[in-house]
């Protein structure tokens, strides 16, 4: 693909992130590509992703140089202008990221020469009974050790805003939205409703709601389950919850998930893929739900997202199974599906064992 236009985004506290950054633009001046480092802090403070992208002549292409957090500052700007994505793995999970920080010349050779893939992503949007705010005295403390916080979300000028069906917000996720509680000695109570009917109503240290790609992320280590990023569904998924049934609810793209903080509870922070970016008061209410467009990222080579889960997870197989020997596979993948499973996604060997590039 012709890419004239490229924006960075580098972990600044790694210097394999900074060393990859030379190369990027050593790459981009050698074939007249515009580089610019985007997502920065500016003056002490930060912008909003669609200033950003605008400051930076909104790029065709964004490149990550850093962990999965680093890929998520790049999903917060490639979605406001439908940038294609390509993340370079600096970091130790390396669950969203796509190439070794040694490969990244020929990355960029790739997606040049249009050898690639593009994953499409599902991403989540929000409506809340009110705008987003954090309290004046709480960001000094919630920014400790960090950069300054995200800005508070604006509202989305091309949608319509009312009292029943809230504020839509002009933000989106591509791990999760959730909704925890401020006070250690005192949950947040919240009611949960799926498609506009009440779930339950529970109370707990956070309630969240995951994307199938977040789904490996805070939702995992509150015992949600693996979803494929080839699925679209939400995953709703109570942390600590104290009630007898604390499973995670899986629902279709179109059912939408509300969270509605009751009156006996303390007030609530909002967290988009992990920025806080507001706090609810009893009586706020926000609402979950598939955004209309999705993030387009770069992939290289096939998806083997099931290997790089036993990879990045440390899964061992049962001693019991292997107590004969290795597990035999179930498929002999080393040729091309026949005809009644053309249609599925099969991992050959071939596939599994040629480099991404």
């Amino acid at each position: 693909m012709r890419v004239s236009r490229l924006g960075l985004v580098v972990h600044g506290g790694r210097p394999e992130a900074l060393e990859a950054a030379c190369v990027v633009r050593s790459w981009s001046a050698e074939h007249a590509v515009r580089c610019t480092d985007i997502d920065v802090w500016q003056d002490g403070g930060r912008r909003s992703a669609r200033e950003e992208v605008e400051a930076a002549g909104d790029p065709e292409l964004i490149v990550t140089l850093g962990g999965d957090g680093t890929f998520l500052r790049g999903a917060r700007l490639a979605a406001v202008n439908d940038a294609l994505l390509l993340g370079v793995n600096l970091g130790r999970v390396g669950f969203l990221t796509e190439v070794p920080a040694s490969d990244v010349g020929t990355a960029l050779d790739a997606v040049r020469d249009d050898r690639l893939g593009i994953d499409s992503r599902m991403l989540l949007a929000l409506r809340a009974s009110r705008r987003l705010e954090v309290p004046a005295g709480m960001e000094a403390w919630v920014r400790f050790g960090r950069g300054p916080l995200l800005p508070p979300p604006q509202v989305r000028p091309d949608c319509a805003v009312n009292d029943e069906w809230g504020i839509p917000l002009d933000v989106t996720a591509l791990n999760d939205v959730v909704l925890e509680k401020l006070a250690r000695d005192r949950q947040v109570s919240v009611g949960v409703y799926v498609s506009g009917r009440l779930l339950a109503s529970y109370s707990a240290d956070a309630l969240l709601v995951a994307t199938p790609t977040g789904s490996t992320a805070y939702s995992f280590a509150a015992g949600g389950p693996v979803v494929s990023p080839r699925a679209d569904a939400l995953v709703f998924t109570p942390v600590a919850p104290h009630m007898a049934f604390n499973r995670s609810v899986v629902t279709a793209p179109d059912e939408p998930v509300g969270l509605r903080i009751l009156e006996r509870s303390g007030p609530a922070a909002v967290s988009i893929d992990g920025q806080l970016r507001g706090v609810l008061d009893p009586g706020d209410w926000i609402g979950v739900y598939a955004a209309p467009h999705r993030l387009r990222a770069v992939r290289l080579g096939p998806m083997d997202f099931y290997g790089r889960l036993r990879e990045r997870m440390n899964l061992t197989d049962a001693p019991a199974a292997v107590a004969d020997g290795s597990p035999a596979p179930l498929w002999s993948v080393t040729t091309p599906p026949p005809g009644d499973l053309a249609h599925l996604a099969l991992l050959t060997v071939q596939d599994n064992s040629s480099p991404l590039l």
